[in-house]
């Protein structure tokens, strides 16, 4: 066989399965040999049926463009003869080739025989930081073009010179990565290994390369910050003049010039001020250049701390890059986060050397493999592996627990984006880790003259989830099964034999380390038993079978809970005793090594739950709140328990007091008050009262494309089962969704209601014509369920809590938000239950206090989604009457910026709409 022959391959179908009458409706072949691209082939294919309207949507290939197209037996033999001695490539080759295969059948021909080769595997192995490896996603990152998606010659020919960029940039790897690559290839789907063999003999006597090493891993080489900060080798600009020259499109506007003179001013006279700075003023720019010409200025440090991974990256590279331009000298900007986001080397190492387990374990090995020749950062979160692969990704996350050698110091991330930071002008950082630098042996703050908090309001809920403790039962249950007795023929029982002939621990030592593991298992699950009971007792008469409970409420036997942590921390003592016997041994195998890291690992994980269980359970704090939840029909698996702060203003100033009123504090959102209640947020995160709140607005005309519109005739919820106001969402939903055409956003505060909601217009069948993804219910992360939203003209997005902020979707991506109840958190949430429970005892109204000012904050954040720049148009609709019938109802009204609000009937607002849309 050619080796150098590739045929790449996309076909267009009817649907998924060609057993169930699915068939292609359009073909397209590109074959590459020796690298060049030598023949296209593409044909339109009658498929003898009717093309469904979403392939219609997806594909734009309609029945007219197949209708004079011949039937695939037609095209059989020329494709059939196409692919003989020719590799096979595709983007996921489990579509294409079986589909291909069984037309083949149906056409009297062979199956066809050779080597398969899948863009999917190789992209996700080779780009591993990308975002998403669907194929338009990757093409648009590598600047590939693509036309048109969905369209087989288009895909095909992306495909192709997808497949050739990456087999470029595989070759470019450092020898010795390909030769690890090439070890665990043959674990991989599809026929990769052969490009692996053939770039290792290609590059075997090519070994000089610029990569540093460790332990023979090839990694990218650092480029550090040379010169100390407190000899500035730029000079500031002033930002009055001249920014139109590096921002692209940039548009003077007065409040972004007011808002950078009052941080300058800040920043020059050591004030703490609070800024809200909307949709439209040109926020990051506008903080960024008054503080990196004021690290300039003075040699001081200034550090900006995000909430959003985004919005980081973004100030480091993008805006970081720009500001650079525009100042016309270097500015050292830099990111560093916490100790646990970094890789550690050593213990990737001692995993590449074992044996894996599972597909995922090997291909996420090969991702770092690769993803070490080119991240500047060492941060694991930049990896996009599988679910499956984020369990490796977590047994070699960097712990404050084991301590490095010299060696591993000099080539480690995190000390050196310690080092980063220390001769940096700005630093950038996330809220968590700020939050945590009072605890920091190593604090980056000792020459910081200035805080920026952006996305401030953000502070509480990092707070907050940053001292979170948990107690999962499925979690405690993995960990013992990793474990295991001596009956278990598990990690306890390979810890013994290695201990028994080696002799780093005696057998009495290791039956007292049985003995104490069996106590406290037996306990925890004793423990489990009895919340179990009493959770079951509680609930007994509940409709819902999903349900939670503060543990207060829960009558618990104390002494359990003491004398399991009891047994659990005298294991966790002798545990660590005996692996600093087993690192003194000096005669280990390969096997040996690996178990006493695995045996660490899990040792390290069962320290974090010893401290979690004891907050909880033995030692919890007055202001904190702890609760369970769980599912009737399957308890105890499904017991979770949760500690959170419910005031984090303390939490805060143990990091801001030694700050205040000799250094620069600003805290910025693009929501930080409510009309109402103004200081509500800076009070939750305890700024003091005599710090201003300075605001600054858009343009007058930023929000004229928006619309509210206010469903009058909507049944009361409080006043209605849930079945009816869910038929009557369900209703408005659909005849909203057709008259704009789709791109909506449907917000829901209740994942319940979200579920139900979807499966009702599911079942009615009207919006089949349209792509419904939903929070929860289809499959992805946040983002990429938002990727896919704005890939299709016909989508719909129905989203709970995380979409009512922190979403961008710019211009006619998104013509409307459906906003289905007001967004009140549950007075059964249980932090907000005990924080009620607080203020009602201060003498104060928590509904007015507390619930009120919080949902009308996330409206404001809804409302947010929708205009993004002065240009977008679209709809704000309300389906909860309350805010027209309750008396608070104006505070939310109030708070939206002033746009046109129409109180009308659905009927009304379909018609208003459609004459909307055909005038714009």
């Amino acid at each position: 066989m050619n080796t150098q022959k590739y045929v790449v391959v996309d076909i267009e179908t009817t649907g998924h399965s060609p057993a169930k009458g699915d068939r292609i409706i359009q073909l397209a072949m590109v074959t590459i040999e020796n690298g060049e691209i030598i023949d296209t082939y593409t044909e339109f294919i009658n498929p003898g049926r009717t093309i469904p309207l979403f392939i219609q949507d997806l594909t734009n290939i309609t029945d007219e463009h197949v209708a004079k197209a011949r039937a695939f037996e037609y095209y059989a033999e020329t494709v059939y003869d196409k692919m003989q001695d020719a590799i096979f490539v595709a983007h996921n080759t489990n579509f294409d080739l079986p589909f291909l295969q069984a037309e083949l059948k149906r056409s009297g021909l062979p199956t066809w025989q050779g080597l398969t080769m899948d863009t999917v595997e190789l992209v996700r192995l080779m780009y591993p930081t990308a975002f998403s490896f669907k194929l338009q996603d990757i093409t648009s990152e590598l600047g590939i073009p693509l036309e048109s998606a969905h369209r087989a010659d288009d895909d095909a020919m992306a495909t192709a010179l997808l497949f050739l960029r990456a087999k470029n940039d595989l070759e470019a790897l450092p020898y010795d990565t390909l030769t690890f690559l090439h070890k665990r290839s043959f674990y991989l789907k599809s026929d990769l290994s052969r490009l692996f063999f053939e770039l290792t003999q290609k590059k075997r006597n090519s070994l000089a390369d610029d990569f540093e090493r460790f332990k023979g891993v090839p990694l990218k080489s650092k480029e550090s910050f040379t010169a100390d900060v407190s000899k500035p080798v730029s000079q500031s600009r002033d930002w009055r003049e001249g920014l139109e020259t590096v921002f692209s499109n940039f548009e003077k506007r007065p409040s972004q010039y007011e808002m950078m003179a009052s941080i300058e001013q800040a920043l020059v006279e050591k004030k703490e001020i609070v800024i809200e700075a909307s949709t439209g003023t040109g926020k990051t720019i506008g903080y960024l250049l008054p503080a990196v010409n004021y690290a300039l200025d003075t040699g001081k440090q200034v550090l900006i701390s995000t909430y959003t991974t985004h919005l980081q990256d973004q100030l480091v590279l993008k805006e970081g890059a720009m500001i650079e331009r525009f100042i016309g000298s270097p500015v050292r900007i830099t990111l560093i986060k916490g100790l646990s986001h970094y890789i550690d080397l050593a213990r990737f190492v001692e995993l590449l050397q074992g044996d894996d387990e599972s597909y995922d374990e090997t291909f996420t090995i090969m991702q770092v493999l690769v993803w070490l020749t080119v991240t500047k950062t060492g941060d694991l979160n930049e990896i996009n592996a599988s679910s499956g692969g984020q369990f490796v990704l977590d047994k070699i996350r960097r712990s404050h627990i084991r301590r490095l050698t010299v060696q591993e110091k000099k080539v480690d991330f995190y000390e050196f984006a310690l080092y980063q930071a220390a001769h940096a002008h700005v630093i950038v950082t996330n809220h968590a880790f700020l939050l945590n630098q009072h605890l920091s042996k190593k604090t980056i703050l000792a020459n910081v003259d200035a805080y920026i908090w952006d996305e401030a309001h953000q502070v509480v809920q990092a707070a907050v989830s940053q001292h979170e403790k948990t107690f999962v039962y499925t979690q405690w249950k993995y960990i013992f099964g990793q474990i295991g007795s001596l009956d278990d023929q598990q990690l306890a029982t390979m810890l013994f034999e290695a201990a028994e002939r080696t002799g780093f621990s005696s057998v009495l030592e290791q039956l007292r380390l049985e003995s104490l593991f069996l106590k406290f298992r037996t306990l925890f699950d004793e423990i489990a038993t009895l919340i179990s009971a009493q959770f079951d007792a509680k609930f007994a008469a509940s409709r819902h079978k999903k349900n939670s409970v503060l543990l207060s409420e829960l009558s618990l036997d104390d002494s359990r809970f003491t004398e399991m942590l009891h047994y659990l921390n005298e294991w966790i003592d002798l545990s660590q005793l005996i692996l600093q016997k087993a690192d003194k041994l000096i005669e280990k195998t390969i096997k040996d090594q690996l178990m006493i890291a695995d045996w660490r690992y899990w040792t390290e994980e069962l320290m974090v739950k010893a401290v979690e269980f004891s907050e909880i359970f033995v030692f919890p704090l007055s202001d904190e709140v702890s609760w369970v939840e769980g599912d009737l029909r399957s308890l105890p698996t499904s017991l979770s328990l949760y500690k959170r702060p419910f005031a984090v203003a303390s939490l805060v100033d143990k990091v801001m007091a030694s700050a205040r009123h000799e250094k620069s504090i600003i805290w910025l959102s693009g929501t930080m008050t409510v009309p109402a209640n103004e200081r509500f947020i800076v009070n939750q995160i305890g700024i003091p009262e005599n710090v201003p709140i300075l605001k600054f607005e858009p343009p007058k005309d930023f929000y004229q494309g928006a619309h509210v519109y206010i469903v009058e005739d909507m049944p009361d919820i409080q006043h209605v089962s849930q079945h009816e106001y869910i038929e009557s969402v369900a209703d408005a939903v659909v005849q909203t969704v057709i008259v704009t055409e789709g791109r909506c956003f449907v917000l829901f505060t209740s994942q319940d209601m979200l579920r139900k909601t979807v499966d009702l217009i599911q079942e009615t069948g009207l919006l089949d014509d349209y792509m419904l993804f939903a929070q929860g219910i289809s499959s992805g992360s946040r983002m990429k369920l938002l990727k896919s939203f704005q890939r299709f003209q016909k989508s719909v997005l129905f989203g709970t809590n995380s979409f009512w902020e922190g979403v961008d979707v710019p211009g006619d991506a998104l013509r409307a938000v459906i906003v289905v109840r007001l967004p009140f958190t549950s007075p059964e949430e249980p932090i907000f239950k005990a924080r009620s429970e607080i203020i009602t005892r201060e003498g104060v109204n928590p509904f007015l206090h507390y619930a009120l000012p919080e949902a009308v904050l996330r409206l404001r954040q809804g409302f947010g989604r929708l205009i993004r720049s002065k240009n977008d148009k679209g709809l704000f609709i309300v389906l909860d009457r309350r805010i027209e019938t309750k008396s608070y109802g104006k505070e939310f009204i109030n708070a939206l910026p002033k746009v046109e609000v129409s109180k009308v009937s659905l009927e009304k607002m379909v018609t208003d709409i459609e004459a909307w849309y055909n005038k714009h």
